[in-house]
């Protein structure tokens, strides 16, 4: 039974437990960390690893981008199998956990071990992104297509509060080291690395205890298979007839284009904003702190605005919308010199961050067709996003690396978002387009 209030709500606990990662990890204390930490012995930026000379801004860049990468190569065989097998929730907790240990396991990142600390980012990365899919899928299962946005929105919005919840408490012990028999500043860094692991392993349980596991159809085309190559075979079987059925849904096609283009900007600007902050403005680690939190309650009203805004015009005139403000947002951060410049443009970015994702993730799940292999579809969406986090962070650390300057590379995301605009505009809106359909008697 749809749109089951313990059940929608038990979903969107996930977003509570899984976005301290997003928070902690990715956009705030690990990332000051790191830059105070991956250092060379005479205390400069540029460090060994694996064999390689590299700045440590540029590797915590292309480490997103391996593992991205990673994920979206590996996410349709999993869904495929998850799929067919009906085992959509027991990938969900394998992707969790890995993320969940790997991050508790950064406790132990000091200057000496960092080659160790940034395979665990890279873990804990994987085991995110892993689970989000099989996570983003449950949403057309659980919830009526007039729900998608509202239900969207309420789980980026669950998100934020959770995270910022822990990143307050975390600050408690950053900033009052004293109340915790006088730890060191570094110790009490890495003990938010390993609260973020128990949290998010934490709050999991209540969505794995009560999400439906999926019910698949008793036959599956395609000769049977023995033991565990059975879900293998049958898993790229799935996905073949899904891909099939993909190529001939337009909108589908074309929305995951404009996706992807318009994605690289906005999930390059959310990995790399404190960085940018630390290296270009050489703004302090409490500030960077205070901006992220500032960037997570913004976010809120924003996610439910613009959750409003899609039931007015539709969601793809409203994803446009909140592509131009990020236009904006680009050629703000290319001109901007002073701290309070970026504080107020971080607002901006805070009210468009949750809406531009949370409409994401429901016009899509309105694009696909009533299905049992939701995980399967929501691959595609999820392994385009993924490579756009690959892609733009690629970018964005090359032209770094080549240029020498974080400005130029925020130049190119303003491309990323002017195209993704006029992609965008190849899309009739989805409130327009039901209405059409209606009218002409299709539906």
């Amino acid at each position: 039974m749809k749109n089951n209030p313990r059940i929608l709500s038990a979903w969107a606990f996930y977003d509570w437990a899984n976005s301290v990662h997003a928070l902690v990890i990715v956009s705030s204390i690990f990332p000051v960390y790191f830059s105070a930490t991956a250092l060379n012995e005479a205390g400069g930026p540029v460090i060994r690893f694996l064999g390689f000379q590299i700045k440590n801004s540029v590797l915590f860049s292309y480490t997103i981008s391996a593992a991205f990468l990673f994920t979206a190569l590996l996410s349709p065989i999993c869904t495929a199998i998850a799929d067919y097998s009906g085992r959509k929730k027991a990938f969900m907790k394998a992707f969790c956990y890995l993320g969940a240990v790997s991050c508790s396991l950064l406790v132990f990142f000091t200057r000496d071990t960092t080659t160790v600390a940034v395979i665990c980012f890279w873990l804990s990365l994987i085991g995110w992104s892993g689970s989000i899919v099989f996570y983003n899928s449950y949403l057309p299962d659980i919830a009526t297509e007039d729900q998608f946005d509202r239900v969207s929105a309420r789980g980026y919005s669950m998100g934020y509060v959770g995270s910022v919840l822990l990143m307050i408490l975390n600050l408690v012990v950053i900033l009052k080291r004293e109340w915790f028999g006088n730890i060191s500043e570094g110790l009490a860094s890495r003990l938010a690395f390993l609260t973020v692991g128990l949290w998010w392993a934490g709050f999991a349980q209540i969505p794995f205890n009560r999400l439906p596991n999926p019910v698949r159809p008793a036959t599956t085309p395609g000769p049977p298979a023995d033991g565990r190559l059975r879900y293998l075979l049958n898993g790229f079987r799935e996905l073949r007839q899904v891909w099939a059925e993909v190529k001939q849904q337009t909108l589908i096609r074309r929305f995951l284009v404009s996706f992807f283009v318009y994605s690289m900007g906005v999930q390059t600007v959310m990995y790399v904003a404190t960085i940018f902050g630390s290296d270009e403005l050489k703004m302090s680690g409490s500030s960077l702190i205070v901006l992220v939190l500032l960037l997570q309650l913004v976010a809120i009203p924003g996610a439910y605005g613009f959750s409003r805004l899609s039931e007015r015009v539709g969601n793809t005139y409203a994803l446009m919308v909140a592509v131009v403000i990020w236009i904006g947002i680009c050629a703000g951060a290319y001109a901007i010199r002073t701290e309070s410049q970026f504080f107020v443009l971080a607002g901006v970015v805070g009210l468009v961050m949750g809406g531009i994702q949370s409409l994401s993730r429901s016009t899509y799940a309105k694009l696909i067709p009533a299905t049992h292999d939701t995980a399967s579809y929501f691959s595609f969406y999820d392994v385009t996003e993924k490579l756009s986090i690959v892609f733009g962070t690629l970018a964005y650390g090359l032209i770094e690396q080549l240029t020498g300057s974080m400005r130029n590379s925020v130049l190119a995301l303003l491309g990323f978002f002017v195209v993704g605009f006029l992609l965008l505009w190849r899309i009739p809106s989805q409130k327009i387009y039901a209405t059409r359909l209606q009218t002409e008697g299709i539906v």
